[in-house]
């Protein structure tokens, strides 16, 4: 029985969902969340199991798929996106996987953005092809070839918004209306934004996918991806979880719960310094070019003012050089963490090209606009000053 009321979801705010959503207090009536480190269940009798396995009474089974900590954090991920049910994963990537495994079969046709982290690149593109589900990559931002790239066979269109590592904005209500028209689902990467700061779900999106390792648990402590959604699909892509078995620890769900109590706090506070930074950078004669949706001249501002509370804290920006002179500028820095990771309360800086983008070929890469000279900065909690000392380090690199 969930402890916070059901009725009660539905008329309080994002912050209290954030704290109270989802919470189960057992027997004891403790005031923190638990952590079930239990792999089974034990049951009254063998009816009662037989009934747990088929289906025919609630409970949980096996930690694999049933675990009260990780259903706590489902309910409340599910409550803050606005969706009706949630299936943790082990992994970001494994919620794209196991919606897309849940969701495609052979024949079975794609139409995926660009612009998106090059993991999920190669996911589509090298292995979802290996079983017969095609994929055709369009530019995010024109609607022109998301149409154009629709077949009869089309199932899925993907995206990432604000997207990684360029923040190109898509207008989600428009390609909401493509999606429908197609009888397509609309599945998008919420993971710069979060639902603090945009509810794909209520601009017309089918899915969301999370890499919770990110801003849901805020301070880069593990890994889990999830993936929000109606009740009928997520029951789909919970028995491919049940199968194949990419499931999420008790351990790291109770993380991710007390991450997101956090969650509003921490974004507004990662929006408003990645926007100092960005203003600071775009000022620089030896930065070629900033992308960051806050930013008036960005091509995506005024849409990103429309569907987003906020810019989010991820920015990249290309230096007058080449990779070298990339490399020297982080080589430079002293204070940002050199690592590829995102969402942490410590400012990460990394080189796309080479990193979350190297397994692109060359051409996918200019495809995407992933120049050897282009940086991506993931703004952290530190003082904004000292990081703009530590910019100005790799600018005196160059």
């Amino acid at each position: 029985m969930t402890d916070f009321d059901q009725d009660l979801l539905k008329q309080v705010g994002l912050d209290t969902l954030a704290v109270r959503a989802g919470q189960v207090r057992t027997a004891e009536g403790e005031h923190g969340e638990p952590i079930f480190t239990t792999s089974s269940y034990v049951f009254d009798s063998a009816a009662a199991a037989a009934a747990r396995f088929s289906g025919e009474e609630a409970g949980n089974v096996y930690s694999r798929y049933t675990n009260p900590t990780v259903r706590m954090f489902q309910e409340r991920i599910a409550a803050l996106e606005g969706g009706e049910a949630a299936v943790a994963t082990s992994s970001g990537m494994a919620a794209i996987l196991s919606t897309c495994m849940a969701l495609l079969q052979a024949g079975d046709h794609v139409v995926c953005s660009r612009s998106v982290f090059g993991t999920t690149t190669a996911l589509f593109n090298r292995y979802m092809k290996k079983f017969g589900v095609n994929t055709t990559f369009v530019d995010p931002t024109d609607m022109t070839q998301w149409q154009d790239a629709i077949t009869d066979s089309t199932r899925l269109l993907f995206l990432e918004t604000p997207s990684n590592p360029l923040c190109d904005v898509v207008d989600l209500k428009a390609l909401s209306a493509l999606a429908k028209q197609s009888d397509s689902l609309l599945v998008v990467d919420n993971c710069f934004c979060t639902p603090a700061l945009q509810k794909p779900l209520e601009l017309g999106a089918d899915i969301v996918v999370h890499s919770a390792t990110k801003y849901l648990d805020g301070q880069g402590r593990c890994v889990g991806g999830v993936v929000v959604g109606p009740a009928d699909l997520m029951e789909d892509v919970l028995i491919f979880l049940r199968t194949a078995g990419p499931t999420m620890s008790p351990f790291n769900a109770w993380v991710f719960l007390k991450g997101l109590e956090t969650l509003r706090l921490r974004m507004d506070a990662h929006s408003a310094n990645a926007l100092e930074l960005a203003q600071w950078l775009d000022q620089q004669p030896q930065i070629e070019k900033v992308f960051y949706a806050g930013l008036p001249d960005h091509p995506g501002h005024q849409l990103a003012v429309e569907q987003q509370r906020g810019f989010g804290g991820v920015l990249s920006f290309r230096v007058k050089g080449d990779k070298a002179a990339a490399w020297r500028f982080i080589d430079a820095t002293r204070v940002m963490s050199l690592t590829a990771n995102l969402g942490d309360a410590k400012t990460t800086i990394v080189h796309p090209g080479t990193t979350t983008h190297g397994r692109l070929s060359d051409e996918e890469k200019a495809e995407a606009g992933i120049t050897d000279n282009l940086i991506r900065v993931a703004v952290g909690l530190e003082d904004v000053n000292d990081l703009k000392t530590d910019l100005q380090r790799g600018i005196d690199a160059l």
